[in-house]
């Protein structure tokens, strides 16, 4: 792998351009923000102890957990757009290596975020599958379908992204009892995961887990 990343890169690092012998050097993979303290259970934002949050008690989500590797910040904000909208897949493979690192949950199944036709047509792949596939083979990408465009929740007032995506996705088969990960790149208000987790719980299943690179966190 390391000799990949040195043909690929030219044994540079992608974010400061010094030598490395992988996509990072020492120094750049050091300055990841790393979400270390423990956070609230059910969302993953911070929370004293690492108790539910005020948040989700007082309106519990769909989903049952959040599992995050980093804090949507620099430089982490950079590899995520990068591979997002400038199609670096290589740093796929460093993003899911992170975050399959903090999971330790045993699932029955692992669910992208699905992308809708004319988006997947559009950009010619989903980031959440590409990180999907670093984390286990009980990857399904048909379980869980987009039944319609929506526009880019990151283009919306925090109010109006629930709304965006109600009704949007769309469960195949029955999910009875089952445990499923959902996989995301980036995780900032939880509408979307929140979405897909109803329709999961709808069909059936007894546990929805979020694993999602980088969480964003409020400005304090």
């Amino acid at each position: 792998m390391r000799n990949f990343f040195a043909q690929l890169f030219g044994g540079s690092c992608f974010l400061c351009r010094g030598g490395a012998a992988d996509l990072l050097c020492k120094a750049c993979d050091a300055d990841l923000p790393r979400l270390a303290e423990p956070g609230c259970p059910r969302c993953a934002l911070p929370s004293p102890r690492g108790e539910v949050c005020g948040r989700c008690l007082h309106e519990a989500p769909h989903y049952d957990a959040t599992i995050a590797a980093l804090a949507y910040a620099f430089p982490a904000d950079v590899l995520v757009h990068a591979l997002k909208f400038r199609g670096e897949l290589a740093l796929a493979g460093l993003l899911g290596g992170l975050l399959a690192r903090k999971i330790s949950h045993q699932v029955d199944c692992i669910v992208p975020v699905p992308l809708s036709s004319a988006r997947l047509r559009e950009r010619g792949y989903n980031q959440s599958v590409e990180i999907a596939r670093r984390l286990g083979a009980k990857l399904d990408l048909a379980l869980c379908v987009r039944e319609r465009d929506t526009p880019a929740q990151m283009d919306l007032p925090y109010a109006e992204r629930k709304r965006n995506v109600r009704g949007a996705f769309r469960c195949t088969r029955s999910l009875a009892g089952a445990r499923v990960a959902v996989v995301d790149d980036v995780m900032t208000t939880g509408a979307t995961l929140n979405e897909v987790a109803s329709v999961l719980k709808q069909a059936g299943a007894a546990r929805v887990v979020n694993w999602v690179v980088a969480r964003t966190l409020p400005d304090v």
